[in-house]
């Protein structure tokens, strides 16, 4: 065979067999593509769903807010925010498939009553609302890294959560920087299937964890959302590759779940940057 037709051959070779991976990496898979609204800076804010039908998303992930009012509750306990957001889901057509604690990164599970007061409540909120998880965040003052006092006493109220959760058929994700053998050890002292991780494919290379690796390992059965982030580049410009967790996601069977779109590196402002990123990801997973 002459030199060139071989080359030709070759790459043609090597080109068909990239494309029959991508099409059964991404066989099946129904990947719905959302947004935190704290991404949007429109935490606890319904505008944040009609944003989302301008970038031409499926669906917010939306906070309860981080003040107070005067009897303690934060915004999204208010049953008329709650209403609105019903509304304004139902006349766009945009999904809350999902709520998130975020205020506890600074208000910490692990110390503040009121902060179990906050999640002990929730899942009337989530029920309400038709959210099926609710984040529960872990980093700053929350951070449990390398506290064992703290992690018992999450541990403590996550088993008293379960049973709530359970009736409610709402599942709780907890978000943090604890790599898979610790969330394990959590999960199955609370042996509650409706208590599992939220994974964040960026926190996790940053903390130096395979998070295709730790995705397989955690399973479906413990993995309720995803987020999607890069903290070095709009996607496909940093330095995590999508490409990588939509495998992982695909070996364990998750293929409709959602990714949440929570970007930290947003240039061009926030519609562009999120409606960039949505259509790489989409693009990623062959949608």
């Amino acid at each position: 065979m002459k030199r060139r037709t071989f080359l030709t051959t070759t790459a043609l070779a090597a080109l068909v067999a990239q494309v029959e991976h991508l099409r059964a990496a991404t066989a099946g898979m129904k990947i719905k593509i959302g947004a935190c609204d704290w991404t949007m800076k429109l935490a606890a804010q319904p505008a944040s769903l009609e944003l989302a039908k301008r970038i031409g998303l499926d669906g917010v992930q939306v906070d309860f807010g981080s003040k107070p009012d005067a009897q303690g509750w934060l915004p999204l306990f208010d049953e008329k925010l709650q209403d609105s957001y019903l509304a304004k889901s139902a006349e766009l057509g945009i999904a809350v498939p999902s709520l998130a604690l975020a205020t506890l990164n600074g208000v910490p599970l692990k110390s503040e009553p009121e902060a179990a007061k906050w999640v002990l409540a929730s899942t009337k909120v989530a029920q309400r609302l038709k959210a099926r998880c609710v984040l529960l965040a872990f980093f700053g003052k929350g951070s449990l890294a390398g506290d064992e006092a703290g992690i018992e006493k999450v541990t403590g109220i996550l088993k008293k959560l379960a049973p709530l959760a359970e009736n409610a058929g709402v599942i709780y994700g907890i978000e943090s920087t604890l790599k898979v053998p610790v969330l394990e050890k959590m999960l199955e002292a609370v042996r509650s299937p409706n208590i599992q991780v939220w994974y964040d494919v960026a926190n996790m290379d940053k903390e130096g964890e395979d998070y295709g690796e730790a995705i397989r390992r955690l399973g479906k059965e413990r993995i309720c959302e995803f987020h999607a982030k890069d903290f070095k580049g709009l996607y496909g410009q940093g330095n995590i590759d999508f490409g990588k967790m939509r495998d992982a996601m695909h070996d364990i069977g998750w293929h409709d779940a959602w990714v949440h779109i929570e970007g930290t590196h947003l240039p061009n402002g926030v519609e562009q940057d999120i409606r960039f990123d949505a259509d790489y990801l989409r693009r990623t997973f062959a949608r």
